[in-house]
């Protein structure tokens, strides 16, 4: 097998673990699964948006969420994805108005909704950030089967120097609020839209 070969089933291989990943988490026992068969992945949740608002899941019904979770100060990954997302949407015309991008910050205590809000102004107008408290992020994580992690800085510093490890997926929810699939990272916009449309016509 050459190199181009052997890199492809390494490519294919990490896809596959990180799909199941996904629907399984750290456990070996298949995830719960809502009646229509879709992975119980998602519910209800209780943040506060990046006006300041108290938001919960209902406030998002009736639409589709594209939701991601990352951090302000992520420094390639999280921006690149939310740009991304922005792209798709402005691809997708009209369509783009059954979608509700969302950004949930999985670091809460820099994260403030005032941060929020002027990060995600960057992406796109559509954009509502996410935050709350430790423990109120950790529920959400937990529902959307989402592993972070607090890490320090690599040129270490003070005690707000640090990173945060963290999956990058995005999650799209139905209207209903039922899981419907997820786009995994480095997903092209074209994709994305591409992925969106096939769920929003």
């Amino acid at each position: 097998m050459g190199v181009v070969g052997a890199a492809a089933v390494l490519i294919a291989l990490i896809a596959v673990l990180v799909g199941r990943e996904l629907l399984t988490g750290a456990s070996k026992s298949p995830v719960a699964t809502h009646a229509n068969g879709t992975a119980a992945i998602g519910g209800p949740f209780a943040l506060t948006d990046h006006t300041g608002r108290a938001v919960t899941d209902a406030d998002f019904k009736g639409a589709h969420m594209l939701v991601y979770f990352g951090f302000t100060f992520c420094p390639d990954v999280c921006p690149t994805t939310l740009q991304t997302v922005g792209l798709a949407l402005d691809r997708l015309g009209a369509l783009a108005d059954r979608v509700r991008p969302v950004f949930v910050t999985v670091d809460p205590e820099r994260d403030s909704p005032a941060v929020l809000g002027e990060y995600v102004r960057h992406f796109h107008p559509r954009l509502v950030g996410l935050t709350g408290s430790a423990a109120q992020i950790a529920a959400i994580a937990k529902a959307y089967r989402l592993y972070y992690a607090e890490a320090p800085a690599s040129d270490g510093g003070g005690p707000d120097d640090y990173t945060m490890d963290h999956s990058s997926i995005l999650y799209l929810i139905g209207p209903d609020g039922v899981f419907v699939t997820h786009f995994a990272h480095g997903t092209s916009a074209e994709a994305l839209a591409r992925g969106l449309s096939e769920h929003l016509q």
